[in-house]
């Protein structure tokens, strides 16, 4: 049986899993991700070469962001009509072309527009490698699969101000986007030939238009209430009510039936609640951990480094067994393995004394890391799993959104706790407390998600 069947929706699975078309999404969501923590280290720079301010180097970070997320949905729902090998050789193409554009960008403005294309692209990405992933997997191996891609997207962001600064120091900022050019052309010879040709890409309509645009307004109110809060206090939440009324009226569109239809399927919206809180839970860890070390403990830059690192590492090593296990067991119990662990970790930090040092949280960030790596992949798999055939670009999209609302909302939420008893010890245990809360809140939002049949081809 090809491939070609198998990508098909109602085709059975392949009896051979395609190991190399999972080792090209896995690359693929790397480079995506890579490139939202990259320019991290390479901004003082471009400051400084384009004679910009602070205010405006921003957008160079919220100009890949912002499409990533607004794109998400509209993208999904275009994918599920698209063949697959068509799909991505356009948005990897794309994603290619715009990161040449940024490193030739002469100014901030093109460059500004060059990341927002590179977000585009991005948001499609994202939404298609879970579809590549479930369609080119055996359903016994699809665990292993998912957990090698679900892995390789956060070491990409871990990995990015490490290669970064590198790149940056010895051949210049310009090449932290070049290198998605060989790396990219890698992923498109894989998929022209390892991947069917199926439909042709359509055209979106006029609706997909619409829908963009009141999920970009919707996005953009959201992002600078959430980076403004994180930058200059509180206050700024305020600015997040405007994002109400777009997307109230997203909802009413015509567009969003794909999206609401999926939440109705039996065992669709736990998976998504799980992802969106236990992001939420996570982000408040790794954004409140080092101001404690730098400021309660007198840690140095470096110091810092080690111990976050602890966290990544126990992720990549257990989302390999995670998945491992979903295909020994099942998904839905790899996963709430996973969340419980995340819930144990975050709790483990709530009493967050003066004295903690270095190793008194390497050990408890490694517990959250055990447990993140556990439930990442097996999540995905099980969302994948229960989406209904027809909706599985959806899926992806949505469930891509959703990771990327809570890594957003955590250090927003962390910032705002931590400033109301006066940036003290007291607001960041009130932090971590609300962390542990909602990993909790993603243990009962498994327990709640009925069990769906699986057809042998992936997806309900």
């Amino acid at each position: 049986m090809t491939t070609a069947q198998s990508a098909r929706p109602g085709a059975p699975a392949p009896r051979r899993t395609n190991w190399l078309v999972v080792a090209a999404t896995g690359v693929a969501v790397f480079m995506a991700q890579l490139d939202t923590t990259v320019v991290n280290v390479a901004l003082p720079e471009i400051e400084t070469e384009l004679g910009i301010g602070t205010s405006l180097t921003q957008w160079i970070v919220l100009g890949y962001v912002l499409p990533m997320i607004a794109l998400s949905l509209p993208s999904g729902r275009w994918l599920d009509g698209a063949g697959h090998r068509n799909a991505l050789v356009f948005a990897v193409s794309g994603f290619v072309l715009a990161s040449m554009a940024v490193g030739l960008a002469p100014g901030v403005g093109l460059l500004i527009a060059a990341r927002v294309l590179q977000g585009a692209f991005a948001a499609v990405l994202f939404a298609l490698i879970p579809v590549l992933t479930t369609v080119a997997t055996r359903p016994d191996q699809r665990g292993r699969a998912m957990g090698i891609v679900m892995t390789l997207g956060p070491l990409g962001g871990v990995s990015g101000p490490v290669l970064g600064g590198l790149l940056v120091e010895h051949a210049g900022w310009q090449w932290i986007f070049y290198l998605n050019v060989p790396v990219g052309l890698v992923v498109i010879a894989i998929g022209l030939t390892q991947l069917p040709s199926g439909s042709a890409l359509r055209v979106p309509g006029r609706g997909f238009l619409a829908e963009i645009a009141l999920l970009a307004m919707a996005v953009v109110a959201m992002m600078l209430s959430l980076t403004f809060t994180a930058e200059y206090g509180p206050g700024w939440l305020l600015l997040a009510p405007l994002a109400l009324p777009f997307v109230l009226l997203w909802y009413r569109h015509p567009s969003s039936g794909a999206v609401r239809e999926l939440l109705r399927s039996p065992g669709m919206p736990g998976p998504h609640l799980v992802l969106v809180t236990e992001m939420t839970a996570v982000m408040v860890i790794a954004f409140l951990v080092p101001f404690h070390l730098q400021r309660s403990a007198g840690a140095t830059p470096a110091e810092v480094g080690l111990t976050m690192l602890a966290f990544p590492l126990a992720t990549m090593a257990f989302g390999l067994i995670g998945g491992a296990l979903a295909d020994r067991f099942t998904p839905r119990r790899v996963t709430g393995v996973g969340a419980v662990v995340v819930t144990l970790g975050v709790s483990l930090m709530v009493p967050l004394a003066p004295g903690w040092g270095m190793a008194d949280l390497i050990w408890r960030l490694a517990v959250v890391g055990v447990g993140a790596g556990l439930l990442a992949g097996p999540n995905q798999m099980m969302a994948m799993n229960n989406s209904p055939r027809h909706l599985l670009g959806t899926t992806g999209a949505s469930t891509s959104l959703v990771r990327q609302i809570g890594t957003a909302f955590g250090p927003a939420l962390a910032t705002t706790l931590w400033a109301l008893p006066g940036y003290t010890l007291t607001g960041m245990r009130l932090a971590m407390g609300t962390a542990a809360l909602l990993a909790a809140l993603s243990i009962l939002a498994l327990a709640r998600t009925p069990r769906v049949a699986l057809r042998e081809g992936g997806g309900a």
